[in-house]
């Protein structure tokens, strides 16, 4: 047991220092991509008293959308091996202004679900992973996860949609052929409003075009091996917090927030990276 103990084919080299080669388990990307999605005309849902302000509305704007969850899901592509569809759908918070009176305003809510489709590589490993449990014991299995696959793992990351458009149509006009009905949508998202969403409205009707730009990758468990010398202790000592009275002697100790008053990113002194990257992105 102790020469069991001791013998690891990770560690590459011993010293003084232990420095060396060990191994690490993490997630390896195995394909990515990015895009820019315009969502054109997608129907918001509204609650009961937003339906309402909107019938009464002589004109309405978008004040701002903000992405409250996103669904991501993987399926395996049929005959093509490795290859893996990733599902991602985004539930937004949308915020309206609406003109119901001379000189009067009334501010609504609404939901919106967004859905994009990537075919990404994620590789053929068959292994099943397992993993111990506190709350599991020998005879008491509390935590029992049935591992029928061994689908590897998408990651979207994104930032808050952009609002390109507001349309308002009343049903007994041709609405918006390109929007897409979501009545499907999780319990949770449906009354994260404060009241429920009115699904099935015949009534007017409100469309908004997002635009969101997003980074999709696909990965899987690895272990790799890396090179890693000891953890140092830090040479800087900590400094003690003082209570000071004087709040403007405080303030002078700060640095000056030169970023937040850049307001662009136009300027940098950081060389433009080239196309591409050992993931696959272009």
């Amino acid at each position: 047991m102790q020469e069991n103990r001791n013998a690891s084919f990770c560690q590459g080299g011993t010293g003084a220092q232990n420095n060396g080669t060990v191994c690490i388990d993490t997630m390896r990307v195995l394909d990515c991509c990015r895009d820019r999605d315009c969502f054109e005309d997608q129907r918001v849902y509204l609650t009961a008293c937003g339906e309402q302000i909107l019938a009464n509305a002589s004109n309405v704007r978008t004040r701002s959308a903000n992405l409250l969850w996103a669904f991501v899901g993987v399926d395996e592509v049929p005959f093509n091996c490795g290859f893996f569809q990733v599902t991602v759908r985004y539930y937004i918070e949308v915020d309206f202004e609406a003109c119901t009176g001379v000189g009067r305003s009334q501010t609504f809510k609404g939901l919106a679900a967004l859905e994009k489709n990537v075919i990404l590589y994620g590789g053929e490993g068959r292994a099943l992973t397992f993993s111990s449990s506190p709350k599991n014991t020998y005879c008491s299995i509390k935590d029992f996860n049935t591992a029928g696959d061994n689908d590897p793992k998408a990651i979207v990351e994104t930032v808050e949609p952009i609002v390109l458009g507001t349309k308002v149509s009343d049903c007994n006009c041709p609405c918006p052929c390109s929007s897409t009905e979501y009545h499907d949508i999780p319990e949770g998202i449906r009354n994260s409003l404060g009241d429920e969403l009115v699904l099935s409205s015949e009534g007017t009707r409100i469309f908004v075009s997002f635009g969101i730009f997003s980074v999709i990758r696909i990965v899987r468990p690895a272990q790799l091996l890396v090179h890693a010398t000891d953890y140092s202790v830090p040479d800087k000592e900590c400094t003690d917090a003082t209570n000071n009275d004087n709040p403007c002697a405080l303030f002078r100790n700060i640095a000056f927030p030169i970023s937040q008053f850049r307001g662009t990113d136009a300027i940098s002194d950081q060389k433009p990276q080239k196309p591409g990257g050992s993931c696959g992105c272009k």
